[in-house]
């Protein structure tokens, strides 16, 4: 069972239809939203400040989010994926984003709406990914538009989640 901590008077909550994994953790002031799934390794750490998810959320293996005290929440809107690794850290995700693997999103940041963060890219602190971009390097900038088949990707993935969860549901 995953370990779900209160701290500071603070406990996570989450909507319907979760999934977490069991070596997951949720600490202190986390609100999710319904449908999200938290995987192995995963740590989401509402101590310093508060983590809002929306609905359909998945935050892939040994990923952190966290925020910074007395000035950086973290939010995170609805059919986001958060890959393998990334490090979301007191900053805005919109909706249907994609953060990639080993990608860090810093203070202050903002990811728009369609927006995809390329693997082991780092966002740095104050930054706005445009909306429908594509960001990669260190530090990230934008390399193109997403449109086609990376638009439909990003749905996509979030669904593929949701799949995945319930082979897990499943065995239980």
């Amino acid at each position: 069972m995953a370990l779900i901590k209160s701290v500071r008077g603070y406990t996570p909550k989450q909507g319907k239809d979760c999934w977490l994994a069991d070596n997951a953790t949720i600490i202190g002031d986390v609100t999710m939203g319904d449908s999200c799934t938290v995987w192995f390794n995963a740590v989401v750490r509402g101590d310093v400040n508060f983590i809002k998810i929306g609905d359909r959320t998945n935050i892939q293996d040994n990923a952190t989010i966290h925020g910074t005290f007395e000035k950086a929440p973290t939010t995170i809107g609805s059919d986001v994926s958060i890959g393998h690794n990334a490090i979301v850290h007191g900053c805005t995700l919109e909706d249907q984003v994609l953060i990639g693997m080993g990608a860090m999103v810093m203070d202050g940041a903002v990811v728009k709406t369609g927006a995809i963060v390329a693997a082991g890219a780092v966002v740095l602190e104050g930054t706005v990914v445009e909306e429908n971009t594509i960001y990669a390097g260190v530090p990230a900038k934008r390399v193109k538009t997403v449109e086609g088949k990376n638009r439909e990707m990003l749905l996509r993935i979030a669904g593929n989640y949701l799949k995945y969860a319930q082979w897990f549901k499943d065995e239980d």
